[in-house]
């Protein structure tokens, strides 16, 4: 029996309905209905009595959800006294410049909500780059975006990264809004054989992505110029010089940064990007570095939840 199931369980209970307690906890309502069921099978007793109106406890199901709830509430407990005790040290954390423009500083004050003894040493790179930093371990944690990145050899053999997926990002021809006629909305990558672009160079996980994307949709890019700064592709950008292909991240928080440019959505399925929570093995990492991991991930959720982070899709990942 696992906490997760107690909580499901609960929840279930408390909103009456299967369906309201999946959306509520973020799940597919089969996955939630899966865990009820081994708990029954466990128990080796019927919990739930399903009714025209929703579920309702059994006899059984209502004892167990006393006892339920008063397990769940010494868990909290133990989860405050843990965290009283101060966590502390240093985690390095590297974000790209387009995560970094969403995430950075929610994941700082988050961090120092949370874990105020903990210091962070957050690195801004691009993903090829942070990728290195990570096999040479000089960062605990980082954000990629390239699922075949994988740590190196050290000495004592392979070893792969933990690796999460967090979300997917859609992809955009992002050009100056003053310096063409109204485009489309939304565009395939087969209509834009003809577009001079600025992109990254090929070692970094976005350029892997878009030329994977292209050679399935049988275009060969028109790259202009290569260059392995956000801040100066989107500086080209704004003189004129081509146009880019980003997440809608790249232009930046609020309608403000939007409204300097214009935005087609591309629409190829495989023209998207995966982020990608990359870690050193649990077991090299620190409790503090742990509890960052966590705390990423959760900043991130609500981020996209809340809707700040447009044209982004959260990975569900199975109970």
């Amino acid at each position: 029996m696992e906490l997760r199931q107690l909580r499901y369980f609960v929840r279930v209970v408390e909103l009456g309905s299967m369906g309201r307690a999946a959306i509520d906890l973020d799940l597919v309502q089969s996955a939630l209905s899966q865990q009820i069921s081994r708990l029954e099978s466990e128990l080796s007793t019927r919990l739930l009595q399903r009714t025209p109106r929703g579920v309702v406890p059994t006899d059984a199901g209502a004892a167990f959800f006393r006892e339920a709830q008063l397990t769940l509430r010494h868990a909290a407990q133990a989860v405050r006294a843990a965290q009283q005790a101060r966590l502390s040290g240093t985690v390095s954390v590297g974000l790209a410049p387009t995560t970094a423009a969403m995430l950075g500083l929610p994941l700082i004050q988050a961090m120092q909500a949370r874990y105020p003894d903990v210091r962070l040493h957050m690195v801004e790179s691009m993903s090829g780059h942070l990728a290195a930093m990570l096999n040479a371990r000089e960062l605990d944690l980082a954000v990629l975006f390239d699922a075949r990145l994988q740590a190196q050899p050290d000495g004592r053999g392979s070893r792969l990264w933990q690796v999460l997926p967090l979300l997917s990002e859609d992809l955009f021809l992002i050009s100056p809004r003053r310096d063409h006629e109204p485009r489309p909305s939304h565009m395939r990558l087969a209509d834009l054989a003809d577009e001079p672009l600025i992109l990254p160079t090929g070692p970094h996980g976005l350029r892997s992505a878009l030329d994977t994307a292209f050679a399935q949709a049988g275009v060969v890019p028109r790259v202009v110029l290569e260059v392995d700064s956000l801040s100066l592709v989107m500086r080209a950008v704004d003189a004129g010089l081509g146009a880019t292909l980003q997440p809608r991240a790249a232009v930046g928080p609020g309608p403000q940064a939007a409204g300097r440019y214009t935005l087609v959505r591309i629409d190829d399925p495989q023209a998207s990007r995966v982020n990608l929570l990359c870690s050193l093995s649990e077991d090299e990492l620190s409790p503090a570095a742990l509890a960052t991991r966590i705390v990423i991930r959760d900043t991130l959720q609500a981020l996209v939840q809340e809707g700040h982070w447009p044209g982004t899709q959260l990975w569900h990942h199975d109970p």
